[in-house]
């Protein structure tokens, strides 16, 4: 059987009744179509009852230790006999292997056996167990700790004449004092300069302990170059094969696009580092595939299987975006010439939608932003909250946006008319005197009545703007909450967030070391929906000029 037969697979099931889609999948932001679902929910089939390989993806609980989870993908194709099938792969390695039957083979495969990855490490390999015995040498050792110990005895002679310097200098003073009081102006200036020649034989002496130290570890030192340098050879020598090998790597992961265009890793990624990983994503291995064997593609759609990762925010069978850090410059040029979806992030979504404004002076104002709305101008959307006041208040002065909330969260922002206003609420948001209530609809059942979640957050640098739990680089994040009710296998909640960083909500929410359980139409942490229900209902603040406390609420119904 041919690889292509065995890659290509064709649906259990009638689909006839499916029509194809128009476009291809614009791959970061999308809702798989039902044709990606049959084969998803096929291959998922397959990897629960298939008995080639054994991987702990950590779903029995008697096997959550060393369980990983895993990305896995479908891409709807048809073949030149206008047949529709779909191809499968899996990112990274799966069972410590890249090969097994049904998915695709990796698009650049360095395990391959007395390939030129496996020998260049082999090469690597044998410098490091010489730089391990060189290391590890009696002698060298020996002299290490030698020079160390002298250095250290230095140290302390050296240490021990400043010492007896700074007294003699203290000494000098006295003696300078008392001599001034006894001495003629005569016999007081020769003796002043008596104490001069005395500071600089000081001086001298400690230049000759400084010299007879410094030679008793010369010795030492010279000794140790010796071998320092051998050592030393060897591990530039390293550092060099390994960057050649690395380089090597990167010419040879050579991805193809619909036109038979190439282009390698060097070539792709022209202005930003090479991230480690790059190309053994589940998306590049489908569309290299179909491309090889003239398979027209079709849709696609990733889905995680397994246990989430410590970090990110991932539930095991929900579809998720393939990743920007390392896909977005690959798949930019495998998917040149092929029609897509829009890329909804160019689309304004707020257009036709109205800013409410539901409390106002000459100070300030709050107004309801609707969802999918931006708070600020991005990239390519100018409209936003932002835009909007300043064409609706147009003598404010100052940044006016005082707070920010999440393009997709809906709810209540505050709007300083001055710079004044405006320093005097941000101080009252740093010093976290501002009350601030969310209301939000969850995909599950919380078992808990109310509780605090403490989980640091950081931005991911290979998939922005996700989020991360990160508790070594991540900035505090902590949120209080409330459950106000459960129905319909889903629970509604108070947030009562401490601090303020990006996603904290979303991800505190979503992530299994919080509530694990998301917000419903949550795009980046669970399944898209017609909406994120999370909405920010609830502002008390202090009023800048009358001091009073204002509270604004708007309702909305989840």
């Amino acid at each position: 059987m041919s690889v292509k037969k065995k890659c290509f697979t064709y649906f259990n099931q009638n689909i006839s009744y499916l029509s194809l889609p128009d476009k291809f999948t614009f791959p970061f932001f999308y809702q798989p179509h039902q044709l990606c679902i049959l084969a998803a929910k096929e291959l998922q089939d397959h990897i629960d009852t298939q008995t080639e390989w054994n991987h702990n993806f950590g779903l029995e609980t008697t096997k959550k230790k060393n369980a990983i989870g895993k990305m896995f993908g479908v891409l709807v194709v048809q073949n030149q006999q206008n047949e529709i099938g779909y191809l499968s792969a899996f990112s990274g390695k799966l069972a410590e292997s890249n090969h097994h039957s049904k998915f695709v083979p990796p698009v650049f495969d360095i395990l391959t056996k007395n390939g030129f990855f496996n020998k260049g490490v082999a090469k690597l390999n044998t410098l490091n167990s010489h730089i391990e015995i060189l290391e590890k040498d009696e002698n060298y050792n020996a002299l290490k700790a030698l020079l160390k110990t002298k250095s250290l005895f230095a140290t302390c002679e050296i240490e021990e004449f400043r010492e007896l310097m700074r007294y003699a200098k203290k000494k000098r003073k006295e003696r300078r004092l008392n001599a001034k009081k006894n001495l003629s102006e005569q016999d007081y200036k020769l003796f002043c300069d008596d104490l001069i020649r005395e500071s600089l034989a000081y001086k001298y002496q400690l230049a000759v302990v400084t010299k007879s130290c410094n030679e008793r570890l010369d010795d030492t030192q010279e000794k140790l170059n010796v071998l320092q340098k051998e050592i030393d050879a060897l591990q530039t020598k390293r550092k060099n094969k390994s960057a050649a090998l690395q380089q090597k790597i990167f010419e040879h992961y050579q991805f193809l696009n619909i036109d038979g265009n190439r282009k390698d890793l060097t070539e792709i990624f022209t202005n930003t580092p090479i991230i480690a990983g790059a190309g053994e994503c589940a998306a590049p291995k489908l569309l290299q595939y179909a491309f090889k064997n003239q398979l027209k593609p079709i849709a696609m759609a990733e889905f995680w299987w397994g246990i989430p990762p410590k970090s990110q925010v991932r539930k095991h069978g929900n579809f998720y975006p393939a990743c920007r850090g390392k896909c977005e410059p690959i798949l930019g040029h495998m998917l040149k010439g092929i029609e897509m979806d829009e890329n909804p992030l160019l689309i304004n979504q707020a257009e036709g939608k109205l800013l409410k404004i539901v409390f106002e002076d000459e100070h300030l104002a709050v107004i309801n932003k609707p969802s999918e709305f931006l708070s600020v101008p991005g990239k390519t959307i100018q409209d936003s909250v932002a835009t909007r006041m300043k064409l609706h208040f147009p003598n404010a002065t100052g940044p006016l946006i005082v707070h920010r909330l999440d393009m997709s969260t809906s709810g209540l922002m505050l709007i300083a008319k001055s710079l004044k206003i405006h320093k005097n609420l941000q101080s009252q948001f740093i010093k976290r005197t501002i009350n601030k209530r969310y209301i939000a609809l969850l995909e599950g059942v919380l078992t808990e009545n109310n509780g605090f979640i403490d989980l640091p957050l950081r931005t991911d640098l290979n998939d922005r703007p996700r989020q991360l739990v990160c508790n070594k680089h991540g900035k505090n994040a902590r949120t209080r909450f409330k459950v106000i009710e459960r129905k319909n296998e889903k629970t509604k909640v108070y947030f009562f967030p401490i601090t303020g960083r990006t996603h904290q909500l979303r991800v505190h929410a979503a992530h299994s070391l919080g509530l694990n359980t998301p917000i419903v139409g949550d795009d980046l942490y669970g399944s898209k929906s017609n909406r994120l229900y999370l909405h920010a209902e609830f502002l008390e603040f202090t009023h800048p000029i009358s001091e009073k406390r204002i509270k604004v609420r708007v309702d909305v119904e989840f």
